[in-house]
């Protein structure tokens, strides 16, 4: 197998991470804040590294994303440092566990098999690990079961848009988008009823029956959810950043009339550059 001119040097660089991550865990001389993590603990580090290494990635930004990608990694080495500490894995066994998956899904490349196009390697791929579970690639899981995977491992927004879509293609769908809309004002009234009237476990409930048809809404109209939002997550912080430019008084200092007057004016002051103007009058 071929290897770069660089391996020596990327493996060392790796080692020597390995190593400053065991030195931070060891009982003599280690960190206490190091010392004191736990996988579970460490979880949401895992998540949140994800996140700011896609937003790196979606900016195109080379040294924010080697940067980010760092922090992803040592989260990785972190959680096999902890495991080989308990004598249940190591790096090793990680690494060594995802190269022969990939040597395995990939006959066409490290074996004799030959495929003509991606989608023969999509299912090649879905039958091989069918075989890997003992299961068999014509003989599906229950839909629950696959629906549930979704649930456990992908952050609610998007496990949402994916069980809608898979629930959809099997059946479990409006005959027309006015139905969508119809549940949805059927869920809104439920929730209002809920909280007026019942405990905040219920009201919590309703809250995500009412989201949930939300993203069905979406899925109707071929809108991403999960970008509409990171999309008005980014334009109210656009527009408190502007405030706070506007004023040289702190947001909290100011009274309810003056924030309202303060976010209209920013908010026409954005829709004014995003139209090509120098800048817009506040009316």
């Amino acid at each position: 197998m071929a290897s770069s001119p660089d391996s020596a040097a990327t493996l060392a660089a790796l080692q020597r991470l390995i190593d400053v991550v065991a030195q931070l865990r060891s009982p003599e001389g280690g960190c206490p804040w190091d010392l004191a993590q736990t996988p579970q603990t460490l979880t949401p580090y895992i998540l949140e590294e994800a996140y700011e290494t896609v937003d790196a990635i979606q900016h195109g930004d080379s040294k924010a994303i080697a940067e980010e990608l760092g922090d992803l990694l040592l989260q990785i080495v972190l959680q096999a440092q902890i495991a080989q500490e308990s004598q249940a894995f190591d790096l090793g066994t990680v690494a060594e566990g995802i190269t022969e998956k990939l040597i395995r899904r990939h006959p066409h490349v490290f074996g004799d098999v030959k495929v003509a196009d991606a989608e023969e390697v999509h299912r090649n791929w879905q039958a091989i690990k069918a075989a890997e579970k003992n299961e068999a690639p014509e003989a599906p899981q229950p839909l629950s079961r696959q629906l549930d995977r979704y649930a456990r491992t992908l952050p609610p927004l998007t496990a949402a848009m994916k069980i809608s879509r898979k629930a959809a293609a099997a059946g479990f769908e409006w005959d027309d988008v006015a139905g969508v809309w119809g549940k949805f004002q059927e869920e809104l009234a439920e929730f209002h009823q809920a909280l007026a009237e019942e405990t905040p476990a219920e009201q919590e409930s309703e809250l995500g029956d009412l989201l949930f048809t939300l993203v069905n809404i979406a899925r109707w109209h071929d809108l991403d959810p999960v970008a509409a939002l990171q999309g008005t997550n980014r334009r109210f912080l656009q527009r408190m950043a502007l405030m706070e430019s506007l004023t040289d008084r702190p947001l909290t200092d100011c009274t309810l009339a003056e924030l309202d007057a303060l976010w209209r004016q920013a908010k026409q002051t954005l829709a004014g550059l995003a139209e090509g103007k120098p800048e817009a009058s506040a009316g």
